[in-house]
This record gives structure tokens, C-alpha cells and sequence, in this order.
């Protein structure tokens, strides 16, 4: 009689229902959001995101509650009354009102966070792959290259987009509960698309440069410090340049993350002349920085894919 063992290794067809590769970057999207929220230092940056929102959420109703509640020209605040127009001063500077620069600014102040989260993701869901020799193993299944690609991009995205899209998305309801909702959500729908343009911008761009940097530096310390690098000390050069020593304001796209704010403030249909700060080069100059980074991750990916070896 054949032992037990001899079932268990015998061939057993895949009894599911068979689907196309391209089903493998939904599957390798869903595997690197996994792996991200197994670590708890991902979970303390978004509680980071989290802190950003609710100071966003919590000040818009602070805003409407001054503005409705309070008859007389000061306002008790830990005791002490302070005067509502110095008051609502420091909050009409981040606009938090519902406009285009409250969704605008919100996402601007969450990059901070989110430059790090994808620093630090980057390495672990791309560059290890490279480093520990795994992506041939992937490339060796039934899928193509840039489904891969397609696939780290997804989970990236996915990050992104829980950190800026969809907070910014629950601002505008709350937006639309604290004024007049039935005017409010019809007269700013533009708004809304507004900001999903601005997370997809986002999603395209950062999830491309992640994957692209991963695969060039592979490994975490270098990866933060090019990260740094692109969003940090070429915002102080851009700042020194423009504002300390006066040049032209097309200084300031060497700053990736501010042509990536213009953009999205095009998005949302922003008047270049209320944007901060000024000088600011045109919308179009900025979306065309924009484009050329993507085009070249993209070239860049494509090289360094296709010349990785597929073990049969």
C-alpha cells in the first residue's frame, strides 16, 4: 500500500481559478503592504501622519466655532482671553477654511512624513530584492518585467495614497459638514478632483522614484541619505538661491517636492498669486520638471530590468 507521504508529494493541479500576469502586481502590491505593516516603525510614522490630520480636522472646526460662536472680540483659551483676530491670524495661514490651499497646504505638510516612510520603505520592498538576488526568482514566473514594476509601484501608491489622498479627501466631507454641505459638496466638486489629481500626481511620480532609487542604492542608509538629499538640501539650496541672493524664481524647480506642490495646487485651480512663497515659477514649468522625472525613472527601470537574468 503506498505510504501517506507518497499523497502528500504527488503533483496537485491548481483547482482555483486561473487568471493573467497581470494579476501578479495586484498580488506582489498586496504582499508589500503586508510586509510594511508587520514593522512597527511604519506604524509609528503614520501615527506621525495621523497627528498632522487630526491638527488639519480639529482646526477647521476651531476656525468655524470662532467664527459662529463667539459674539465678542475675544475668545478664552486656557484661561486667558486672547483677541480672536491674532487668534484666527496663525490659522488663516494655513488656510484652513476649505479652499484650495487648505487641501493644498495639508498635503504639503505631510510630506515631510512621507519623504521618510518611503525612504525607509523603499530598501525593503525594491532595493532587497536586488541586493539578496531575489528578483530573479520573480522574473523567472509566467510575468513580465514591468509587471514587477507595476507591482512595487501599487504598494507604494497604496502607501501614499493612505497618507495624503484619503486624509485630504476626509477634509473636504468635514469641509462640507461645517458649512453649508448642500451648496458646499456641488459648488466644490472641482476641489475634489482637484485632489484626487493631486494624489495621483503624487502616486506616479513618488512610486516611480522610490522603485528607482531602491534599485540604484538598494540599501537603507543610502537610500535616506539620497532621499535627503533631493527633498531637503535642494529645498535650502532653491530657497537660498531664490530668496537670499534674489535669482530668477525657475531656481526653485530644482525643488522636487515644491514642483510637485505646484502642480498639484494646478490641480486644484489655486491662483499662482496667492501661493507661498513668492516668487514661484509658472504651473507648466514645474509639471514639465515633474514629467521629465518620471520619464527618467522610468528609462532608468527599464535598463537596470531588462538586464537582470531570469533563471528558467
Amino acid at each position: 500500500m503506498p505510504a501517506q507521504t507518497d499523497t502528500l508529494l504527488r503533483y496537485r493541479p491548481w483547482r482555483g481559478t486561473l487568471r493573467g500576469p497581470g494579476w501578479a502586481a495586484a498580488a506582489m502590491a498586496r504582499a508589500s503592504v503586508t510586509l510594511l505593516a508587520r514593522r512597527r516603525l511604519y506604524w509609528g510614522l503614520f501615527a506621525l501622519v495621523l497627528l498632522v490630520f487630526f491638527f488639519f480636522f480639529y482646526g477647521q472646526y476651531l476656525v468655524v466655532w470662532i467664527t459662529t460662536q463667539t459674539a465678542d472680540d475675544t475668545v478664552l483659551i486656557g484661561g486667558v482671553k486672547v483677541p480672536v483676530a491674532n487668534f484666527t491670524k496663525f490659522l488663516d495661514r494655513l488656510a484652513l477654511n476649505g479652499t484650495d490651499h487648505t487641501f493644498g497646504n495639508f498635503i504639503w505638510f505631510e510630506g515631510y512624513v512621507v519623504v521618510i516612510l518611503l525612504a525607509l520603505a523603499g530598501s525593503v520592498l525594491v532595493g532587497n530584492d536586488f541586493h539578496h538576488g531575489s528578483l530573479p526568482f520573480y522574473l523567472a514566473k509566467p510575468i513580465g518585467r514591468w509587471h514587477y514594476v507595476l507591482g512595487k509601484c501599487l504598494g507604494i501608491g497604496i502607501v501614499i495614497n493612505l497618507a495624503t489622498t484619503v486624509p485630504a479627501v476626509a477634509l473636504w466631507v468635514e469641509a462640507g459638514l461645517l458649512y453649508d454641505w448642500q451648496t458646499y459638496y456641488f459648488d466644490n466638486l472641482d476641489l475634489l478632483a482637484g485632489v484626487l489629481g493631486y494624489g495621483l500626481v503624487l502616486t506616479v511620480t513618488l512610486s516611480l522614484l522610490v522603485v528607482a532609487t531602491a534599485v540604484w542604492v538598494r540599501q537603507t542608509v543610502p537610500m535616506v541619505m539620497v532621499w535627503m538629499g533631493l527633498f531637503v538640501l535642494l529645498r535650502l539650496l532653491a530657497g537660498w538661491l531664490v530668496d537670499g541672493l534674489k535669482a530668477d524664481p525657475e531656481w526653485r524647480l530644482i525643488d522636487l517636492w515644491n514642483d510637485l506642490y505646484l502642480v498639484g495646487l494646478w490641480c486644484l485651480q489655486a491662483d499662482p498669486a496667492t501661493v507661498r512663497p513668492q516668487p514661484q515659477p509658472a504651473y507648466w514649468q514645474a509639471a514639465v520638471v515633474v514629467a521629465g522625472v518620471c520619464g527618467a525613472c522610468a528609462g532608468y527601470l527599464r535598463r537596470r530590468v531588462q538586464a537582470v537574468e531570469i533563471i528558467g
